[in-house]
């Protein structure tokens, strides 16, 4: 059952692309359980029970998860889930990372390690939950065989397993050897979560001591004997290469070993000191093969978007009735908008660090797909997947830029430039500016039909921009169509569909790919798609001269759970009662990853100067693990949505991102930051996701406000661009 599974490196990078940006593919669980742990931070010596629980003789429970930790708070999630069903004792438990590549060799025990698309828990819990349950009858089987009983008359309760009819107790740390020989029961019963006493607790997490007194370990923060450290510059003009470089220059500066030409797009310095690297690679004369974009602007981008607006060429991503008739006949309001590039802008900038020979290949990276990782690792370094090893490290931010593998791949050619020595490759902050994997670009038309009583009788919503599909997965494209650019937009789906019945509706993509490279930046194409909407819908209820609240009730009786969390918004913020003096509100609403959300803000505009004040916010997720976490995963959004809102904007110049660190590419200040109000109305019957969802109503909830305090409509973002006096 340990054997490694004959793969090759092409058909290993090929499953595991398909997981990357937090879609998944499908595989068998099986409870694989050899006699002793295989590594994963394990000693030899500590039997596992099963693959997701290790149990140390002092009844330490250690859990597996497969899953990134980017401060989302996965891996305590997670645990609680195990454990809930472990019946273990919470107050020792702690987590490891099992690796990418003993997961490969065990027949994929562990699952999916892509962590991204807010897919974390709703994608793994029933199998992990799984994991906990089958242990616990393992370890009650243990002491049934021990003591001579039948199983059934023992139990399980915080570590312990109890015999009431002979007064016999024993805990795990005593049964877990011998538990670990018993064969897993074929069939267990997850508990209903409303018998939850672990799960669905507000639980401290299990990583914040570490964080609180720095024992924690990023990726930067690591060191390895006798490793060196190294500093890149890619071309900064997208699609150029290197054309020539002057490694004497250099050759005599301190600390310096090499100079590396990094594929053909990059150079790296590689010295004591990532410092001494860094400076070297500043002093570095670089001649650049500009490539075939230098002509490209923000301006050239913004032309190929508004030409595709009234194109005939478009996918429909949703149809109801007959949308251009109606629109020829009722009174109609038409706007259009816009949404720009955006960086993911970590804190932690990207870093891998690898150990190459010719027969072995090691990486320790913060990745959000650990097996992408070792895909990747393997291809650069040329080897098989078997002779491979990915160790995973937390994540000092991810959002999506981490599922994408380049920065491991660059760390991987570096390092075999110098066999047998650990290499550290960290990107400065202007490397991880300028080399991003943006936010697409988008604009989008719409035109709504108003009858005479001021009822919505058609939408049309043709969206004109960019694919991350087309770039970043083209096997997951539709017969050519993007489907992810609809999220929010479809008709129903679990993942994420329209709120509302409109009678007439026809939603479509105009697909303009610019020569900038997208990708999966945290809440995806939910968050533009989600001030389109939104904010049209408020256009709407204007020209109708209807309440936003009621305008939008109308159009939702067929929608219960996105009415529930609107109308839950909308009487907390006060909706129908007078706000403060100068105070205003505004509110959206929208479906995505699997979850119904919805926000209300409260804005001020005094002099041009924007001030928010309050923000609640709506979720319901179906299930909650843990409704602490869900409150600030929600307030996070809001930090990462707002910020978007307010200042996030790349913009091309040249064939290049002008924007090249926090000067340029701001976020938004402690004190700018709203009072945030979380309203968690799990409906159960679904597992929706909780990092993302929200991001999306931040803004749309925020601008409406806006027009209801100065009467201006911004359809465009940043707000840093306008004049709100």
């Amino acid at each position: 059952m340990n054997a490694i599974i004959s793969i090759s490196r092409r058909n290993f990078m090929i499953g595991v692309a398909s997981t990357a940006g937090g879609l998944s593919i499908g595989f068998n669980l099986p409870f694989i359980k050899p006699a002793l742990a295989e590594g994963a931070g394990t000693t030899p010596e500590v039997p596992e029970v099963n693959a997701w629980v290790v149990i140390r003789p002092d009844d330490t429970v250690v859990v597996r998860i497969a899953r990134s930790e980017m401060g989302q708070g996965t891996l305590t999630g997670l645990a609680q889930l195990v454990a809930e069903e472990l019946n273990c004792d919470w107050s020792k438990v702690t987590t490891e990372y099992p690796s990418p590549a003993k997961n490969l060799a065990r027949d994929r025990v562990w699952g999916n390690f892509s962590t991204g698309g807010s897919r974390g828990i709703r994608e793994s819990h029933d199998y992990v939950r799984m994991g906990g349950a089958v242990a616990r009858e393992m370890l009650i089987a243990a002491a049934a065989a021990e003591w001579k009983v039948p199983a059934s008359e023992c139990t399980a309760t915080k570590g312990v397993v109890t015999h009431a009819a002979s007064d016999r107790t024993a805990s795990y740390g005593q049964l877990a050897a011998a538990a670990a020989q018993m064969t897993p029961p074929a069939n267990v019963t997850l508990k209903d979560p409303k018998d939850w006493t672990i799960a669905g607790r507000p639980l401290p997490r299990l990583d914040t001591a570490d964080k609180l007194n720095g024992s924690q370990i990023y990726g930067t923060d690591l060191k390895l004997p006798n490793m060196l450290n190294a500093a890149i510059r890619a071309c900064p003009y997208f699609g150029g290469k290197v054309k020539s470089f002057d490694a004497a220059a250099v050759a005599g500066m301190p600390g310096v070993r090499t100079v590396v030409q990094v594929g053909d797009t990059a150079v790296a310095v590689v010295a004591d000191t990532w410092w001494r690297a860094k400076t070297a690679l500043d002093a570095l004369p670089v001649t650049w093969d500009e490539g075939p974009n230098r002509q490209v602007t923000s301006a050239s981008i913004a032309a190929m978007l508004e030409e595709g607006l009234g194109a005939d060429d478009a996918f429909i991503g949703n149809s109801q009735g007959d949308a251009g008739t109606a629109l020829s006949t009722g009174r109609t309001v038409t706007a259009t908008y816009a949404f720009p590039y955006q960086n993911h802008a970590t804190m932690e900038p990207m870093n891998a660090t690898a150990l190459y020979t010719p027969e072995r290949c090691e990486v320790w990276v913060p990745t959000q797909n650990g097996e992408a990782s070792l895909a990747a690792a393997a291809e650069a370094a040329d080897l098989p997947v078997q002779q491979c090893e990915v160790h995973k490290i937390h994540l000092g931010g991810g959002f999506g830029r981490r599922g994408m593998q380049d920065y491991v791949t660059q760390a991987v050619q570096i390092a075999r430039e110098l066999p047998g020595t650990p290499v550290k490759l960290i990107w400065s902050r202007e490397e991880d500016m300028l080399q991003g994997r943006y936010h697409p670009i988008t604009q989008c038309r719409l035109t709504g039909a108003l009858d005479a009583d001021g009822n919505l009788t058609a939408l049309r919503m043709r969206i004109s921009g960019q694919s991350i599909l087309a770039a970043v997965m083209p096997q997951r494209m539709q017969d050519g169509m993007d489907p992810i650019i609809f999220q929010g937009l479809t008709a129903a789906s679990p993942e994420g569909h329209i709120g509302y019945t409109i009678p007439n509706l026809l939603v479509d993509h105009a697909m303009r790919n610019p020569p900038i490279p997208p990708g999966f930046w945290r809440g995806v194409n939910l968050n533009q798609n989600a001030i389109y909407l939104e904010c049209f819908m408020d256009e709407l209820a204007h020209e109708a001269g209807v309440d936003p609240l009621a305008f939008r009730r109308k159009l939702m009786a067929n929608h219960p759970k996105h009415l529930a969390v609107l109308d839950a918004v909308a009487e907390r913020i006060g909706w129908n009662t007078p706000a403060a003096d100068g105070v205003h509100r505004g509110l959206a609403q929208i479906m995505g990853f699997g979850s119904y959300v919805a926000a209300a803000a409260e804005v001020s505009v005094t002099d041009g100067q924007l001030r928010i004040h309050r923000i609640v916010a709506a979720t319901d997720p179906g299930h909650v693990v843990n409704p602490a976490q869900i409150e600030r995963q929600v307030e996070g959004s809001f930090v990462y949505g707002l910020s978007a809102c307010i200042y996030g904007e790349c913009t091309v110049n040249g064939g290049r991102m002008e924007q090249e660190n926090f000067d340029s590419y701001e976020v938004m200040r402690m004190a700018e930051m709203p009072e945030v109000e979380t309203i968690i109305l799990p409906s159960g019957g679904f597992w929706g996701g909780v990092g993302e969802p929200t991001i999306a109503v931040a803004a749309p909830a925020v601008l409406n406000a806006i027009f209801a305090a100065t009467g201006k409509r911004i359809r465009t973002l940043p707000l840093k661009n306008h004049d709100l006096a």
